[in-house]
């Protein structure tokens, strides 16, 4: 099973990596549950497809954008669940540096296809200093 959990996860990451490398707003929401829960990179919340592709279509038209996922973990949290957090590393101009966030989805099996249900991104930034 972990075989199965670790090929549907990136086969979104790639999908997505390719959709954000176009700003493609459409093919972007097309990941998402029409019951997503979406926190980006501004302070709204955002919910379900139409709320992701407003997200997306409200970015600036950057030159370069493109975005490299590391140190992902997963875990298949029921049949029908899976709980993925790692690092999302966004450039945005091509001699920018990086946008580095904390990134968690939670992706949910919906007519008969992997959707993410939930989206949350913060900055890798520590609120509190242990």
């Amino acid at each position: 099973m972990q075989s199965a959990t670790n090929d549907i996860v990136a086969r979104i990451m790639k999908k997505w990596a390719a959709a954000f490398s176009k700003l493609d707003a459409p093919a972007l929401a097309a990941l998402y549950s029409k019951n997503a829960f979406f926190f980006g990179s501004n302070p709204n919340f955002y919910r379900g497809d139409d709320g992701v592709r407003a997200y997306f279509e409200g970015l600036p038209r950057w030159q370069s954008p493109s975005v490299e996922f590391t140190d992902v973990s997963m875990a298949q949290a029921a049949p029908d669940l899976i709980n993925v957090a790692g690092t999302a590393s966004f450039t945005i101009e091509k001699d920018a540096e990086p946008l580095v966030v904390k990134i968690t989805w939670v992706i949910v099996r919906e007519d008969s296809d992997w959707k993410i249900v939930s989206h949350h991104v913060s900055l890798k930034t520590p609120l509190i200093m242990p």
